[in-house]
């Protein structure tokens, strides 16, 4: 089953990673592969942020 990624779970999972890494609850053999995984999860939820404001501007310049 294919994991569902979108800018709620997205978010969370990326405020969980940042603060293992925060309170150093991760050891350096998982840091790369967490840190890639929040470069996943930043992209999505900023293609969702971009694709969201472009949408609201739209609704707006039609108003």
């Amino acid at each position: 089953m294919k994991e569902e990624l979108n800018y709620l779970t997205s978010f969370e999972e990326l405020q969980d990673i940042v603060k293992k890494i925060e309170t150093a609850e991760i050891n350096v053999d998982e840091l790369t592969p967490m840190l890639e995984r929040a470069s996943l999860l930043i992209k999505i939820c900023k293609d969702t942020l971009t694709k969201t404001e472009a949408e609201v501007n739209k609704l707006i310049e039609d108003i």
